[in-house]
């Protein structure tokens, strides 16, 4: 990028005030300088780039036209917020983002007032605007609320809800649409422009309002002669633009706009801002805007690693020794192979094809696989339904995102023990995305499920054979593995099934007075921490426990007939987790003199970092088990924290 000389028009803007002294030209100028130092960024640090750069016209213009934080301004999911960052005054720690201790990749209440509500799972922000409209009411306050959210969050069931009842409601609220999907040619969008300032316009809507009246008062035939003008209405509408569904719901509809172009949005946003009512206003922006290769690219540059600017290769992609393989392609590459074997195998993914690792099965069975959109409820029970005709639905979301679908889980598919299989990327800590992203919680909220089985693999071998043994056990199984690359173990040939419940000792130096348990992506530092261990003379014994759930009691119980001293270690919430499994058949079973120190998540949100970062933070690496285990040795000892 060509380097800047003498002072920069984003250098003066602080907040959002600064930037209503600018002329048309100047916020021009700014919107090219903010999404050069978004790339500057996220190039080095990672991050949501393809939608912040789509969106930076539309964070200027909204600043610009409404008095924020007065008028309060909702962001649905908050990848499309780096502008709105960069605006209201985190421009100089900018450069912090997504790091550990630094400015968070989403809308946080706690960082700036201008972020009204914490987001990270999409379809929010018209319930969580609908509620402020409301208090602004109860509360006899005057101000606006804003909800931005992007075509692809519109589709969850949330999002309708809230329509629904919002428009119901009557109260004013605008809501922004960002679709960045559709594109509109320059014809069509100048006259949409043109017609929705006519359409927005103070003149206009009071003559909407008088003929409305006069209608009405006329006896006997106004009502149905206003009937019949809406119906014309809404046959024009609906002719030259697709608001009409909207408009049912209740919502004075506005669009399309060009969404790249200040001087449309401004104009149309003046206006918007004057009407009564709840508004929806459609706005098409161009995602990967300013950036070729995003724009070329915008899945791949939708949530990015660190990459060249001038190649838009990953770092990782320029190494010369590539990492090991990930959990993620293991999985879906283990799926197609088992899909070859057994017609009946379908796969199942909410807008994640590619993050899921999907992406092969698509292309290679393109009848057995299903997007159903950001619509985890309605892909659980979809998937049910699959069930019950003898398919066999492999369901790939994320961890985090099938806390959206646990009624499902536990109503549709686990009380009919119906063979479902939940394949959950991005168990544990995922990293830079931070607390609205990490995977805390599935081992705790799926153990408690009758009827399903909850496992997890060591390591990319094992998740081959787990995934086979989930799609030939005829039950309902949560297979939960971790983001990022393996161990880097050799993968065996062929996948295998598993002995359902039963774990294995993988760490033996025989004369063991220590026990570490451990699960999924824990086993193998659980191995290191053991060496180390045995090095200063402590004998400890590693069991990968394998199964969650049923757990192995056998090998447990029998182990702790010879041991006395257990360590639990899991990337998960330790309340009802791994750990407690593990208590709990030690209670049941009445066995006594055994102490059990547990690793694992306190009662609270993880922060934001790198997963090495963090699990140095919790202790859930060798040197904190080994710490642990120190701890075990000592008198009265408690758990290592930090």
């Amino acid at each position: 990028m060509a380097e800047k000389k003498g002072p920069t028009i984003l250098s003066g803007i602080n907040d959002p005030a600064d930037i209503r002294k600018l002329d048309l030209t100047d916020l021009s100028l700014l919107a090219q300088e903010i999404r050069e130092l978004m790339l500057d960024t996220v190039c080095r640090r990672g991050g949501h780039l393809a939608p912040s750069l789509g969106t930076v016209e539309l964070t200027l213009a909204i600043h610009y036209v409404f008095n924020t934080p007065r008028d309060l301004l909702v962001w649905d999911v908050g990848h499309q917020t780096y502008a709105h960052k960069i605006i209201t005054g985190r421009r100089d720690r900018f450069d912090t983002l997504r790091q550990f201790n630094g400015i968070s990749g989403f809308p946080k209440r706690e960082e700036s007032p201008y972020d009204t509500f914490d987001v990270g799972h999409s379809g929010t922000s018209i319930s969580a605007a609908a509620g402020m409209a409301e208090a602004r009411c109860l509360k006899k306050e005057d101000f606006r609320v804003i909800a931005v959210i992007g075509d692809g969050a519109m589709s969850t069931g949330m999002s309708f809800e809230g329509l629904n009842w919002a428009g119901d409601r009557h109260e004013n609220l605008i809501i922004i649409l960002n679709d960045n999907e559709m594109s509109i040619s320059p014809n069509v969008g100048a006259l949409s422009s043109y017609l929705n300032r006519v359409m927005t316009g103070q003149t206009v809507n009071m003559l909407r309002a008088e003929i409305k009246n006069f209608l009405k008062s006329i006896p006997g035939i106004g009502e149905q002669m206003l009937k019949f003008s809406r119906q014309v209405e809404e046959s024009l509408k609906t002719f030259f633009v697709p608001g009409a569904i909207f408009e049912e719901l209740g919502f004075t509809y506005i669009g399309p706009l060009e969404g790249n172009r200040l001087d449309h949005l401004i104009r149309n946003l003046q206006n918007v801002k004057e009407l009564e009512g709840p508004v929806l206003v459609h706005v098409v922006t161009k995602k990967g805007k300013g950036y070729t290769f995003a724009e070329e690219n915008p899945s791949r540059f939708h949530g990015i690693a660190p990459f060249d600017v001038c190649t838009g290769r990953t770092l990782a992609e320029n190494e010369a020794f590539p990492p090991a393989v990930s959990y993620t392609k293991v999985f879906g590459q283990t799926l197609v192979r088992l899909a070859k074997e057994n017609p009946r195998i379908a796969a199942i993914t909410a807008a994640m094809p590619e993050g899921t690792g999907l992406d092969s099965f698509a292309a290679e069975f393109p009848k057995r696989f299903y997007d159903v959109g950001i619509a985890e409820q309605h892909g659980v029970t979809f998937a049910a339904g699959l069930a019950t005709q003898g398919i066999i639905p492999v369901v790939a979301i994320y961890s985090t995102f099938m806390q959206r679908a646990y009624d499902q889980v536990i109503h549709d598919v686990c009380l009919q023990k119906l063979p479902v299989v939940f394949a959950m990327d991005r168990g544990g800590f995922v990293g830079e995305d931070g607390p609205t992203h990490h995977g805390m919680f599935d081992f705790s909220f799926m153990r408690a499920v009758p009827n399903l089985i909850v496992m997890a693999p060591g390591d990319e071998n094992e998740l081959q054979h787990m995934l086979k043994t989930a799609v030939e056990c005829g039950m309902p199984v949560s297979l939960r593995y971790p983001r990022g690359v393996g161990v880097g173990v050799k993968l065996e040939e062929y996948p295998r099934i598993l002995p359902m419940g039963r774990g294995e000792v993988v760490f033996d130096p025989g004369e063991a007075t220590l026990a570490i348990v451990a699960i999924g992506n824990c086993v193998h530092p659980s191995i290191e921490a053991a060496r180390i261990l045995q090095r200063e003379g402590t004998a400890a014994l590693v069991i990968n426990a394998r199964f969650v759930k049923p757990i192995d009691e056998e090998l447990l119980l029998e182990t702790a007939k010879k041991i006395k001293k257990f360590i639990t270690v899991e990337e998960n919430a330790l309340m009802g987790g791994f750990g407690s499994a593990v208590l709990e058949l030690f209670a049941d079973k009445g066995v006594d003199g055994v102490r059990v120190i547990r690793i694992g998540l306190p009662d609270a949100y993880a922060p934001q970092g790198t997963q090495k970062e963090l699990r140095r933070m919790y202790a859930i690496d060798a040197e904190g088990i080994v710490e642990a285990a120190q701890k075990c040795n000592e008198t009265n000892a408690q758990k290592p924290s930090r």
